[in-house]
């Protein structure tokens, strides 16, 4: 089992910067991919950002150019920079873990094993 813990979330304008943070059980130069996912109230839970083992980095249309997303192995822990935030990105950020090679694509929910328990992100305009 893999324990995964997102902090960082708040309440920020439109603009407005913040920095997640997924702190990980397992060491995470162990995982195949780690990802970043959303979901906002009615709306299905979608793929923001993904990092692999190779350290390549992908992600969603909307994001590219505002979003970073990076790890820090000797802490265990992902991180998602997002900047010149809207109101559109306000959702519930949960961070995703799988460790093995499974065929999904990095945006596929069912790509990933382990879930944290998310971190809310409200843009006002």
């Amino acid at each position: 089992q893999v324990q995964l813990v997102e902090s960082g979330g708040g309440s920020v304008q439109t603009g407005g910067s913040l920095r997640l943070s997924c702190r990980a059980s397992a060491n995470t130069y162990l995982m195949y991919r780690m990802g970043w996912f959303r979901q906002a109230p009615g709306n299905k839970r979608e793929g923001v950002a993904a990092i692999d083992r190779s350290g390549s980095t992908t992600y969603a249309d909307s994001m590219k150019g505002r979003f970073t997303i990076s790890e820090d192995n000797a802490k265990n822990s992902l991180y998602l920079q997002m900047n010149s935030l809207k109101p559109e990105d306000t959702a519930m950020y949960y961070c995703a873990a799988e460790p093995l090679w499974n065929g999904g694509s990095w945006y596929e929910v069912g790509a990933y094993s382990y879930w944290g328990q998310g971190t809310q992100v409200t843009v006002s305009s």
